[in-house]
């Protein structure tokens, strides 16, 4: 594959910051600090690291002003100075990866199977054994890989790429340059089910998910339908592996969530929210715009103040846990055995 070559003047102008430097410096990619070589830009956004810039081969550094006023004796001559140099890093990579991508050959491969009732884009890639079922409207540039299965009625935005074995079930809605990553499950039934006598009865799930644009779903996630409502998950929303997220949710834009983060049916949560990896959100809450939830935390209860919440019991040796606990276990008694007490100071005082 040809190495394409972009001068650090013309990312400047692009992506701007300012240049310190030869503009003319010629870049064919990105490389962390340590690795760089000589025709790469590399960035720097942990000060713990900044011993590497006097030894990096890189052609250039990202970095901020305060950043470059504190070097001592950098061998690199290039810079470009920012305010956020992980972000324009981010920029970079994007315009890379854009650059050097294998594009898709649109059009419809043989083994799939399209239903006559469905509308494709002329400027779709639809990939091999992907089902395509009736009143489906696929947009322009969709990426569609092998596998892919979509019920009836599937809309998918432009610039949207499912990767191999997505299932979207009936009725989905998907937005504009959504990815959902392998193995994802959108539309699946929601956990509904009424008991009468010690059996379950099943409350058919007729709502949607309706996803909006900038969306992008991790691989064996599930996003399970509504029960009457749809749904919802915002735009710019960003959801890791392995989530899932139960019926009638309602998943403000720009929230992220790490790994194995589960959702419980008709919570909703509001925007540009955090939950790290394994925090578990209970059914029918609601938490407000710019709440952060720790990793491995228990929602039980709604938050209706922006901030970070954290709950669980910090890690200990297993002896020292399970002394804690016992002692956890006895503080109803110690109430009351410390109410007693204050009855008796108070009487003899």
């Amino acid at each position: 594959m040809t190495e394409i070559s972009i001068r650090l003047g013309e990312l400047v102008d692009r992506f701007g910051g300012q240049l310190l430097g030869s503009a003319d410096c010629a870049i064919v990619g990105i490389a962390p600090l340590g690795d760089a070589h000589e025709r790469q830009i590399s960035f720097l956004s942990n000060s713990k690291l900044k011993a590497q810039v006097e030894t990096t081969r890189a052609c250039a550094i990202i970095i901020t002003e305060a950043e470059h006023a504190s070097l001592n004796a950098p061998r690199v001559d290039n810079f470009i100075i920012t305010a956020n140099p992980y972000v324009y890093f981010a920029k970079l990579a994007q315009y890379f990866y854009t650059l050097n991508a294998i594009r898709p050959e649109t059009g419809i491969h043989p083994s799939a199977w399209v239903s006559p009732r469905a509308v494709l884009a002329a400027s779709a890639t639809i990939g091999p054994h992907v089902s395509i079922e009736a009143d489906c409207v696929i947009g322009e540039g969709v990426h569609l890989e092998a596998g892919v299965a979509l019920g009836r009625g599937v809309q998918i935005g432009a610039y949207s790429h499912l990767y191999a074995n997505v299932s979207v079930y009936q009725d989905c809605v998907l937005g504009e340059r959504t990815i959902v990553h392998s193995g994802a499950v959108i539309g699946a039934d929601g956990f509904g089910f009424a008991n009468e006598k010690g059996s379950w009865l099943k409350i058919p799930q007729t709502g949607r998910v309706v996803i909006g644009n900038d969306v992008e779903i991790g691989a064996n996630t599930s996003i399970d339908r509504g029960a009457l409502a749809d749904t919802i998950i915002e735009d710019g929303v960003k959801l890791d592996n392995q989530i899932q997220i139960g019926h009638n949710c309602h998943i403000g834009a720009h929230t992220a969530m790490a790994g194995c983060v589960g959702v419980a049916g008709s919570a909703k949560i509001g925007r540009y929210c955090t939950f790290g990896g394994a925090a578990m959100i209970l059914g029918h809450l609601t938490i407000a715009d710019h709440v952060h939830i720790s990793s491995g935390s228990m929602v039980s209860r709604s938050i209706l103040e922006a901030g970070q919440y954290t709950g669980f019991y910090p890690l200990a040796k297993n002896a020292d846990w399970e002394k804690t606990a016992a002692i956890v276990r006895n503080l109803g008694s110690m109430r009351e055995k410390l109410k007693q007490l204050e009855k008796i100071v108070k009487a003899k005082s």
